[in-house]
């Protein structure tokens, strides 16, 4: 339990942290007494990045000061009712001095995992028809695809982190030398999924592939490009889409810009101010994408289509387009200084664990979080 209790002097980073490391879904806030001072869940911590904080900001901007707790003596029924109706997955138990005992999860208390459970995606489809011409030569006889990142396709990661979080279908658009990633994924049993192909006769751009299922997905769809390498929780992507009611829900990264020199601002032939290298910090498009059937339906047939169309077509529209602030590791793998650089870090990430748990996909990526984190 300790590795989710934070002090309310520490910042956010330090929340996602304990997130991450105490697998409770929430940070437990307390006093040095071990008294409990708030709840910071991972919707907290992306509300608040969307609000403008930064992960250096202190916890108490984005804690819950009155969260839902119970007495450590509640009989498991009551606590599972408590949790159940208060739409909770965890909470801390106290005692009667509002000391933490433990931290409780919903889905311990029913005696269920989410290990092999469905996410609530209908399915997922992967872009993976690019040629990757800026990482030729190596891309000359290999699609971008099958480029290695720590011993290991790039888009066989993305189809194994896809079937541990439960996604039981995965579309996988290609195009560019289509045969290759078809031959090395197969039916995608070997994963615990299945897998589809959807052959782009033309290049139908980021978008237009979705076209290419052959029926609308009864629920919510989860699409990505083939080069990203990244830890997204996509639980919690999905649970940001239902939260919102969006018609579409985009991932974004942080992106902060720094300009190496004074940048003086003007009226006319004066200068009013001037600012000593001066910072700025955007919300950038991740590449995932969690879409609802509404917005698949609207993707014309056979014809190129990106993903910015459908997203710009529907800024004005209600239901709207959500955006889900990514804190979790994340790279393009578009260059060779960006795949040199994930293949350094997931080095780094794996020397940091000890044994079997450099082999334990789920520990390298906690690893790459905290890393990020940091």
């Amino acid at each position: 339990m300790n590795d989710c209790l934070i002090s309310a002097s520490a910042d956010i980073k330090e929340a996602i942290r304990a997130i991450e490391a105490g697998k409770k879904g929430i940070a437990v806030v307390v006093d040095p007494a071990q008294k409990l001072q708030g709840v910071i869940t991972d919707g907290d911590v992306r509300r608040g990045l969307l609000a403008g904080l930064r992960l250096q900001d202190s916890v108490t901007q984005i804690m819950n000061c009155r969260p839902t707790r119970a007495d450590v003596a509640m009989p498991q029924s009551s606590l599972v009712e408590l949790l159940d109706s208060s739409g909770l997955e965890a909470m801390p138990l106290v005692d009667a001095e509002n000391r933490v005992v433990k931290v409780v999860l919903s889905s311990e208390l029913t005696r269920q995992t989410d290990t092999g459970q469905a996410t609530g995606y209908s399915c997922a489809l992967i872009m993976a028809g690019g040629e990757g011409r800026r990482l030729l030569p190596l891309t000359e006889n290999l699609p971008k695809p099958l480029v290695e990142v720590g011993g290991m396709p790039l888009i066989e990661r993305q189809v194994r982190r896809l079937a541990t979080a439960g996604v039981e279908r995965i579309y996988i658009a290609v195009n560019y030398l289509a045969e290759m990633i078809e031959s090395h994924l197969g039916d995608g049993s070997r994963f615990g999924t299945e897998i589809v192909f959807l052959r782009e006769r033309e290049k139908l751009g980021t978008a237009g592939a979705l076209s290419l299922i052959e029926e609308t997905p009864a629920g919510p769809l989860l699409l990505m490009n083939g080069d990203v390498f990244t830890s997204i929780n996509y639980q919690s992507l999905l649970d940001f889409h239902l939260q919102h009611e969006s018609l579409l829900t985009v991932a974004a990264i942080d992106y902060h810009v720094e300009i190496p020199y004074g940048v003086i601002k003007t009226e006319g032939p004066f200068a009013v101010r001037l600012e000593e290298k001066p910072s700025q910090q955007f919300l950038c498009n991740a590449g995932i994408y969690a879409l609802s059937p509404e917005a698949v339906s609207q993707v014309p047939r056979n014809q190129p289509y990106n993903m910015t169309d459908l997203i710009e077509s529907n800024l004005s529209s209600q239901p709207g387009v959500a955006v889900f602030p990514v804190h979790e590791y994340w790279s393009d793998i578009g260059t060779h200084a960006e795949l040199d650089k994930a293949r350094t870090e997931l080095k780094l990430a794996r020397e940091t664990l000890d044994g079997p748990d450099q082999d334990d996909e789920s520990a390298v990526h906690l690893q790459l979080n905290q890393r990020r984190a940091a």
